[in-house]
């Protein structure tokens, strides 16, 4: 029954999940405030479950992020060429990867940068293959870095070559479309006319700011080839936004810093990890489903959960224990990077929109019970809770008391607050683990500053509080929001200095 209301009422049932993501998490970010006056105890039992929830995330996160810090550290220092060559002696050199690289009015020199990296590969340089896809709205100045790349980097790599995505009527100005096209067009290049085959082709949608570890092509061939379903599978590296890191206002360096150990610790959570900005699939694959759709701003998750659906369950993300550096927001003056990363902030939380189309297509999708409930359930616990988040575990235990004063004199309302500041110090256990593991991956600190701020960086994540406030809950549920009411945002680039 409910199958049939889905596809009898696509319009209906679209607008309804879109509406249910803003009505949770007002729902949640309101309950403490009216709820203690109604129902003050149930309150109560509210927060110190969402504290025990918040705990027991936090402590689970500190052991699973040392155990990735040192698979990341193994990974960077083995030889995974050589690796190749012994394991896969006659098939190593066949396969081609295909990186796609869209962007917006970002700066020559930030191209220049990456592809600087890329020509730092292990792998064989002429084995890959770089689509520059850049937006035809971006006028003259596209076509002059165009050319001017081409002509840099041109005899160095397999191929290097660059598009004018157009704007095309039904699509949505953003990362999705133009990696679409420049992938179609690469596909076209690689396969229809030079002839490689396409079983042993790799796709990487690269972030412009994205740089690989040196290894990271060896890596994502041994990956491919050790697959026993290599077709159904995407690759995703440890990103971590340290290319900028000592150049951004402390706030700023703080939440870069506590993104980056996140995406860390996810990579041991293949229940919960889902490629991310940069990442890699085969060719084969991404020809199959259509390749990324056009009609969407989040285009990394969205292209997950197309592939999982299409593959009927049987589609999963395989981690990549190497570092992918990429920029912390940063813009022109203190100011505009704190506007800057909140556009960013907002845009990763626009995720949620996404939850539509899971939801949907998980009432509707053919793929094991069990396993499509809890990839459904994680994630839309992990969107709906964006938000949520911060209120409940930083000021929802004072309300009940404070509002109530009834309930204030029982024996639960007095111990409250410090039952739940209680066991959210033993939470700090994590945070304590993530700044020491933020410590020893970030660049090294330049010359120019002082020991003093050597002493002060690790009290910087003190402002956690403020900063979770302003660029968590605050983008969130701006996101969540102008979904509920249909106000549908547009594709920023983050902007670069």
């Amino acid at each position: 029954m409910i199958k049939k209301y889905f596809r009898r009422h696509p319009v209906r049932t679209q607008r309804a999940l879109e509406i249910l993501p803003g009505f949770i998490s007002w729902s949640l970010i309101l309950f403490p405030i009216w709820g203690s006056i109604i129902v003050p105890r149930l309150v109560a039992y509210y927060v110190i479950a969402f504290t025990v929830y918040w705990l027991y995330r936090s402590l689970v996160m500190a052991v699973l992020l040392i155990a990735a810090h040192f698979k990341i550290k193994a990974a960077s220092k083995f030889d995974w060429i050589s690796d190749l060559k012994q394991q896969f002696p006659q098939k190593w050199n066949q396969i081609h990867h295909i990186i796609i690289i869209p962007t917006y009015q970002e700066p020559q020199y930030i191209l220049e940068r990456t592809l600087d990296t890329l020509s730092k590969q292990s792998f064989p340089l002429k084995n890959i293959h770089v689509m520059l896809s850049f937006e035809e709205r971006e006028g003259q100045a596209a076509q002059e870095k165009a050319k001017n790349l081409q002509a840099k980097y041109g005899h160095i790599f397999g191929d290097v070559w660059a598009t004018l995505h157009p704007d095309l009527e039904g699509e949505v100005k953003g990362k999705s479309s133009n990696t679409c096209w420049g992938a179609k067009l690469a596909k076209k290049k690689l396969i229809d006319e030079q002839g490689i085959d396409i079983k042993k082709v790799t796709i990487t949608s690269e972030d412009a700011d994205a740089q690989f570890h040196h290894h990271y092509f060896a890596n994502l061939t041994y990956k491919m080839l050790s697959a026993k379903k290599p077709f159904n599978l995407v690759w995703q590296g440890s990103i971590v936004f340290y290319n900028n890191i000592w150049e951004v206002p402390a706030p700023v360096r703080v939440l870069a810093s506590t993104f980056s150990v996140a995406q860390m610790y996810v990579l041991m959570r293949k229940d919960r990890l889902i490629n991310f900005s940069t990442y890699s699939t085969t060719l084969k694959h991404a020809d199959e489903i259509g390749y990324w759709d056009t009609d969407v701003i989040p285009e990394d998750y969205r292209f997950f959960f197309k592939s999982y659906f299409a593959k009927k369950g049987e589609f999963e993300v395989e981690p990549i224990f190497l570092p992918i550096y990429a920029d912390a927001a940063q813009a022109k003056g203190t100011i505009n990077t704190f506007k800057n990363q909140y556009e960013q902030i907002k845009r990763w939380a626009w995720g949620v929109s996404d939850d539509a189309y899971i939801i949907r297509n998980y009432v509707l999708s053919d793929a094991p019970f069990w396993d499509k409930t809890m990839r459904v359930v994680k994630v839309v616990e992990d969107h709906f809770l964006w938000p949520v988040n911060w209120f409940a575990i930083t000021i929802a235990a004072f309300f009940p008391p404070l509002i109530n004063k009834t309930f204030s004199r029982t024996v639960i309302g007095k111990t409250l607050p410090q039952v739940s500041s209680n066991l959210l110090t033993v939470a700090l256990i994590s945070m304590v683990v993530m700044v020491f593991i933020d410590a020893i991956n970030r660049p090294p600190r330049p010359d120019n500053k002082t020991f003093l701020s050597y002493i002060i960086q690790p009290l910087e994540f003190l402002l956690l509080p403020i900063i979770g406030f302003f660029f968590q809950a605050l983008p969130g549920i701006d996101a969540h929001t102008r979904l509920m009411f249909g106000k549908y945002i547009e594709y920023k680039v983050t902007k670069k200095v």
